[in-house]
């Protein structure tokens, strides 16, 4: 029997860019696909049309992808669920979602962020929510339209349970779309979560015309600050280095496609944040998740600057100029954490 063949129900929870480019992987990979959508012209048009023209208007979709407006019945009836809605959304999702997932399916983590107010990851709102679920995380360095459209992509999928874990790779996995395993869910976790605070941060530097050595400087003590929160919360330093962390970080982090680093380069450029944001349609994570971060150090006393730095931009009012200047003015220190030169 082929890997991966039990599971052939797959729904997408969330009809953004990123759900519906995880749908057509779904379908590309042999499954019958679910996607859910919050709008009602969405659901339309991808029924109709088969396309998704508020979020991924440049690819069509396989006509035996079907949308629905019932999420309930999207999740009674699958074999896998993808969780995709914005990070911030995903504790109403659970709940709408908690009496109609049957016991044991695999519910994997799509959405990247920290849930502002209580510090939560996105694991754990979903282990406290739906217990009942096999619990994944999927993160890594994906554009949905490049993933949508077949180019090569690799990605990270945290588990505790391999074999469930491999079961569910090879019902996503395509020629083009190549799930790594990883028994570090909070490590993935944290990796995808962070990277958007950080990518912000070198969008700023920029759209201020700093030049690729000073992108580079934020790269690097950026991932250290990753590194050293995962670890405060059991992660392992080596995830970090893989396709959750290093990996969606470069990503994230230089390319315009990147919804949060072409925040940070308007910024950088002198737009607000009300303007930027009041132009998009598409969440960009990183602005509510920079304090959800930021209160999560905190409580674990780690040291987080650059997280620190840009929070205070994008929520407090700061200015861009006085935050580079206080990271500049920072003590001299050892470039590696004692922490991880234990590990």
């Amino acid at each position: 029997m082929e890997e991966g063949s039990n599971i052939q129900r797959v729904s997408v929870i969330g009809g953004g860019a990123w759900g519906t480019a995880l749908a057509v992987v779904a379908r590309r990979a042999g499954r019958d696909v679910t996607l859910w959508a919050l709008e009602p012209e969405v659901v339309a048009a991808v029924n109709g049309q088969h396309r998704n023209p508020l979020y991924l208007p440049d690819v069509t979709l396989d006509p035996a992808i079907t949308a629905t407006g019932d999420m309930t019945a999207a999740a009674a009836s699958a074999d896998l669920l993808l969780l995709v809605p914005p990070a911030q959304h995903l504790r109403q999702v659970c709940r709408t979602l908690a009496s109609h997932i049957k016991p044991n399916t695999p519910v994997v983590i799509c959405a990247k962020g920290i849930e502002r107010g209580t510090s939560a990851l996105m694991t754990d709102v979903v282990a406290e929510i739906l217990p009942q679920a096999a619990m994944m995380v999927l993160s890594g360095p994906t554009f949905a339209g490049e993933v949508a459209r077949g180019l090569p992509t690799a990605i990270t999928l945290g588990t505790a349970n391999p074999e469930l874990g491999r079961t569910v790779a090879a019902a996503i996995s395509s020629p083009t779309f190549r799930p790594y395993l990883s028994d570090d869910v909070v490590g993935a976790e944290v990796g995808g979560a962070v990277k958007n605070v950080l990518a912000i941060g070198c969008g700023m530097a920029e759209g201020k015309g700093l030049g690729a050595n000073a992108r580079a400087a934020l790269l690097t003590r950026g991932l250290a600050e990753i590194v050293r929160l995962a670890l405060a919360r059991g992660g392992k330093p080596e995830t970090l280095m893989g396709l959750s962390g290093l990996g969606d970080l470069v990503l994230t982090a230089t390319s315009i496609q990147s919804r949060n680093y072409s925040l940070g380069v308007a910024l950088g450029k002198g737009q607000t944040l009300d303007e930027i944001l009041g132009a998009r349609r598409s969440v960009t994570e990183g602005v509510t998740t920079a304090e959800a971060v930021v209160t999560l150090a905190g409580l674990l006393k780690v040291d987080m600057p650059i997280c620190t730095a840009i929070n205070r931009v994008l929520n407090h009012g700061a200015s861009i100029d006085d935050m580079l200047k206080g990271l500049l003015e920072r003590p001299l220190r050892d470039e590696v954490d004692a922490a991880v030169k234990r590990k």
